[in-house]
């Protein structure tokens, strides 16, 4: 009996030892997308990880798990086994939950490992056409004429409309009313609608309502033009100093594997150069952002350590 029993024990161990030498990844790959389908993370998600599982050879399923800002589904992944078959796709607004609440279920430093950002995020000024605005100068200049009656509509407080606006207002010192919506999408049909007068709203989410003419673009919010609107002035042309853009991110769970991580890494890259998906990014006016783990990790200290004064000036916090 002795003996029988110490051959189970053995081929148990035979059979892990198996089981770890085999290749990465050796079954599916849970990618969870933080936010509601049909969104600019849910979008970028798939189109990146389709090419990644071919590259593979093996399924990367999407799982949507929407719901508190992204705060749901990032809680499940910082939970899941460090094993590489979790990964997650979020934005810069994991840092920004981390000021505006005042307890997360994760660490947005420490429960997880940045593989490398996805790409940027651009965000594009629009107001409704009757605005008698064509310019971020007659904007501005509108705006200090009429202190507290420009009303702005945002995803909810912190996000990054209400963020990307509240810096515009504080940087030109002028006094917007904010409006908040249970999401971007509702508020670009609030200001298509003329229940809000402007937005700063990411590109993909309006720039189909821009070129069917029911809102007017008047600037992006990054530090330079968009490459696809090269006609389309930035804020900090006017405003010195604006810049407000972000960033769609993959992530692991702390304490996976620096091998898996640097394979991860290596393949989303692969998958960004690939002129098919560089193209249908590009189409949603998105840049490929690719980086090192390192790179991202001095990335995202950095732009928690900016948000802060960022959320606390917009009066975001929710305690």
């Amino acid at each position: 009996m002795g003996t029988i029993r110490w051959l189970g024990v053995f081929v148990s161990l035979v059979a892990c030892g198996l089981a770890w030498s085999q290749p990465y990844p050796s079954k599916p790959v849970r990618v969870v997308i933080v936010f509601a389908p049909g969104g600019g993370t849910d979008i970028v998600g798939r189109i990146v990880f389709q090419k990644v599982a071919e590259q593979f050879g093996q399924a990367f399923p999407v799982e949507n798990r929407a719901g508190a800002a992204g705060m749901i589904g990032a809680e499940y992944v910082a939970k899941s086994p460090p094993d590489g078959y979790t990964l997650m796709v979020y934005t810069q607004t994991m840092l920004v939950n981390a000021h505006v609440y005042s307890k997360t279920p994760y660490d947005p430093l420490k429960s997880f490992i940045g593989i490398t950002p996805l790409t940027k995020l651009v965000s594009m000024l629009a107001v409704h056409p009757s605005m008698p605005v064509r310019t971020t100068k007659d904007f501005v200049a509108l705006a200090k004429s009429r202190p507290g009656e420009i009303g702005y509509g945002s995803s909810g407080v912190g996000g990054v409309q209400h963020l990307a606006t509240s810096a515009l207002a504080s940087m030109a010192g002028l006094k917007l009313n904010h409006v908040p919506f249970k999401g971007g999408a509702p508020a670009v049909v609030a200001l298509m609608g003329g229940e809000i007068q402007v937005m700063i709203t990411p590109i993909p989410e309006i720039i189909s309502q821009v070129k069917a003419g029911r809102v007017r673009a008047i600037a992006v919010s990054s530090a330079t033009r968009s490459p696809q609107f090269p006609d389309v002035p930035s804020i900090g042309e006017t405003v010195k100093g604006y810049d407000y853009s972000s960033w769609f991110g993959a992530f692991a769970p702390a304490g996976t594997p620096r091998t898996i991580i640097d394979r991860l890494n290596a393949e989303i890259r692969k998958a960004m150069a690939d002129p098919a998906v560089a193209a249908n990014l590009a189409s949603q006016t998105l840049d490929p952002m690719p980086m090192s783990p390192e790179e991202f990790a001095r990335l995202m200290k950095t732009d928690y350590d900016m948000l802060g004064p960022v959320v606390k000036a917009a009066g975001a916090r929710l305690d």
